[in-house]
């Protein structure tokens, strides 16, 4: 060794190689695990270090920290343990230039981890770290006294560097029942006892922080520890919770600051502890209004009232404010969590699914917490970028948002429609489609677009017709103010700029040439304003979708029909209809076939730009759910006409002839019953309707002619037959139920291919 540093010293230039050639040693030996030779390795290379302080150093000094490294990594605490005193005694030896080049990152990182070492052997569990505490106060004197080399300050550095110190400040051992102070530490405690060499290392760490960089060494102690405060200030919220609304709004304020602290710092249980007891006292202060207003009195008692009333929703919307900070201040993944976890409790008319406690709320208390909880989730999505919609909108999330239970107020339908276009506009677009009007032209707003994705092409499959079906519905509601119209179109143009391919533009289409047939017909009997108003969507939308495609026949014929509405229906266009006392016609029925846009011009228009156009022609009609009979709303059932029936065996074969069964009460009684057909309905429209959503449009349309094709030919044999009964009847029914003997009636048959009718 004394020839080995001789030989270093008289030739510096050499050192480079004899580092290279250690460091090939000593990693064939770590990896062979000769701990011998790795400790005289080592050895060598600590007093080559001590000797040398010549400017040739530098590149003997990259080998010595890689071997350094290499000890670090292995399993060995022996070896962790002879690294870190290997690197101590070089962080002790002053560098006459700095080498700016070099970093500490890796150092760092496992200095901090062996701080957090959780070795089954509580001696080597102690040895191990001391050595990260030593390793970390090593980089510190390394770095922190050298201005132009910054980067321990940085909030990477800090934010692993502080929690290590402070987890081995902790009291370890159970606290000790002594009376009077503890005794101060002697020399050979602060080596060996982590907490008290923790202390004085995190004391020389803020010693050596400027002005400047105080705040990176601070905020991550603060951060470590802020969801206790959290935690004291909920508790804190509950133990008030039947005081005055203005102190329950002032402590609720108190949170709102701290959350600002916590909100990056938090971690799982902790959130949802935030978001539920947030929860509860937001159902609790409506609970509390909705008692107030039904047992409300006149005179002075009413005023008393009134004023509590106020003072409930500064608590209810001091709720929500912090609902939403802390939300936003999430990370994603953690938003999505809450999302689902708000929808969860929105009461939902006919489910189970929530958790929020209604029983005391009453239908008022009902929807008002519903309105507070979709604000509070409005918040929380608000600025949440997905990359996928299925991610945003997953089917968990998106079947209660869409209930029809959400949409018996005109507040809660504009809600729920800003929630969704918080999670559908990744591209940031919703700013330039803001209020519903006719675009010259849409090529100005420069609308942010991508390729539609596999993801989001098989999202539409599974769930676009319930998402058209909601707008289909939000467009006939009788309490639509003008907001709504706005929020239906944004609503359709977000769907063409995210998620539309062909086969979705041509939905899309079919439902605007729906809502225009509604607002014409109107079996609904909507208000005139409210008809011109879905005629001013339709044209609104029409105007920016076949803009958005670029089909000059499209354009054309979406141009024409606005330009003769401005000079003949201008009621008809958004300008015009949501402005104040705009005049409105008597009827629809006798106006002229060129205000409106139609079928036969569209489908012409697009099918010769290669759109295939086949399904414009089947009118859009929204899917039956199983959901219309729970909710209090008038079912879609009741809207729709026709039912067309297309499973497969349902039409029986011509060479089948019915058997006549004998006609007993039993049998009538069992025809009557209808409970089971009930049963058999439902699961009958739940097949038609999945049939729909999954079968091929080509599968669909063939059957659909196969038996329109039977039934045209059964009606032409019905219309041939010559009923002749017979002379008499053939026989007599008498219909006996207990006691009660009905008359006798005659009985006729009328046969025909394959059925029989009494």
């Amino acid at each position: 060794m004394e020839k080995l540093t001789f030989y270093a010293v008289s030739a510096p230039e050499k050192l480079d190689r004899i580092g290279s050639y250690l460091a090939e040693r000593l990693s064939r030996d770590v990896v062979r695990h000769r701990t011998g030779y790795v400790l005289i390795a080592m050895e060598a290379l600590d007093q080559l270090l001590m000797a040398c302080h010549s400017q040739s150093i530098k590149p003997f000094v990259e080998s010595f920290l890689h071997m350094v490294a290499k000890l670090l990594e292995s399993g060995e605490p022996k070896l962790q343990v002879l690294g870190t005193n290997s690197f101590v005694k070089f962080a002790n030896i002053e560098e006459d230039t700095p080498s700016y080049h070099r970093r500490y990152d890796f150092f760092v990182s496992r200095f901090s981890a062996m701080c957090h070492s959780y070795h089954s052997d509580p001696e080597i569990r102690t040895e191990i770290r001391i050595a990260g505490i030593r390793g970390i106060q090593g980089v510190v004197r390394k770095t922190v006294n050298d201005e132009l080399r910054a980067t321990i300050w940085e909030p990477q550095h800090m934010d692993k560097i502080v929690p290590s110190l402070l987890f081995n400040m902790q009291k370890i051992e159970e606290a000790d029942s002594r009376i009077g102070p503890p005794p101060s530490p002697s020399a050979a405690d602060k080596e060996e006892n982590p907490a008290v060499l923790a202390e004085n290392c995190f004391r020389e760490l803020l010693g050596r922080a400027s002005f400047g960089n105080m705040n990176n060494a601070v905020r991550p102690v603060f951060a470590q520890y802020s969801h206790h405060v959290i935690q004291e200030i909920l508790g804190h919220l509950d133990a008030c919770k039947k005081d005055s609304p203005r102190v329950r709004a002032g402590i609720i304020q108190v949170l709102l600051e701290a959350v600002a602290i916590a909100a990056k710092g938090s971690i799982g249980p902790t959130v949802l502890e935030v978001f539920n007891t947030l929860l509860k006292h937001l159902r609790f202060s409506v609970e509390l209004e909705a008692n107030d207003l039904q047992g409300g009195s006149t005179g002075n008692a009413n005023l008393n009232t009134s004023s509590k009333d106020s003072d409930e929703k500064i608590v209810q919307n001091a709720i929500i404010q912090t609902i939403g900070f802390f939300g936003s201040n999430l990370p994603d993944y953690q938003r999505s969590e809450i999302m689902m976890f708000i929808m969860g409790k929105v009461p939902v008319f006919g489910t189970s699914t929530h958790t929020l406690d209604i029983s005391q709320l009453g239908d008022l208390g009902t929807r008002r917490i519903q309105i507070m909880l979709l604000r509070s989730l409005l918040m929380v999505t608000s600025g949440y970028k997905a990359k996928t919609i299925v991610t945003a909108l997953p089917g968990s999330f998106l079947d209660p948002l869409l209930s029809p239970s959400l949409m018996e107020d005109y507040e809660l339908r504009q809600l729920v429609l800003e929630v969704m276009h918080n999670l559908m506009d990744r591209h940031d677009n919703r700013a330039k489609l803001r209020g519903i009007r006719i675009i010259p032209d849409v090529a100005d707003l420069k609308i942010k677009r991508e390729k539609i994705c596999r993801q989001d092409t098989s999202f539409m499959k599974k769930n676009g017709q319930q998402l058209y079906r909601h707008i289909y519905l939000g467009c006939k509601e009788e309490d639509n103010v003008h907001k709504n119209y706005e929020l239906l179109y944004t609503s359709l143009a977000l769907i063409t700029i995210e998620l539309a391919n062909e086969e979705v533009v041509i939905d899309l289409i079919r439902l605007a040439i729906a809502l225009q047939d509604s607002a014409i017909i109107n079996e609904d009997n909507l208000p005139m304003f409210h008809r011109c108003g879905i005629m001013a969507l339709v044209a609104a939308y029409l105007n920016f979708v076949s803009q958005m495609i670029a089909v000059p026949a499209f354009c054309q014929h979406v141009s024409k029909v606005i330009e003769i509405r401005t000079m003949e229906a201008p009621y008809f266009l958004p300008e015009h209809i949501f402005r104040d006392k705009c005049m409105l016609p008597k009827s629809l029925e006798k106006h002229d076939k060129n205000l409106y846009f139609l079928t036969n011009k569209i489908a012409e228009s697009l099918g010769g730009s290669g759109y295939s156009v086949e399904r414009l022609s089947v009118p859009y009609v929204p899917q039956v759910t199983d959901e219309d009979r729970l909710s209090r709303r008038k079912s879609i059932v009741d809207t729709v006409s026709i039912q067309v029936d297309i499973l497969p065996n349902s039409i029986p074969s011509d060479d089948v002839v019915s058997n006549t069964e004998e006609i007993t009460f039993e049998a009538l009684k069992k025809a009557i019953d209808t409970s089971g057909m009930e049963e058999q309905e439902k699961e009958k429209r739940r097949l038609v309707i999945e049939k729909f959503q999954k079968a091929p449009f080509e599968e669909i349309a063939a059957q659909c002619e196969s038996k329109a094709n039977l039934l045209h030919d059964r009606l032409a044999q019905i219309l041939e037959l010559t009923i002749r009964p017979p002379p008499s009847p053939s026989g007599t029914l008498t219909i006996t139920s207990g006691h009660a003997q009905y008359q006798s009636v005659p009985v006729y048959e009328m046969k025909f291919p394959d059925l029989c009718v009494y």
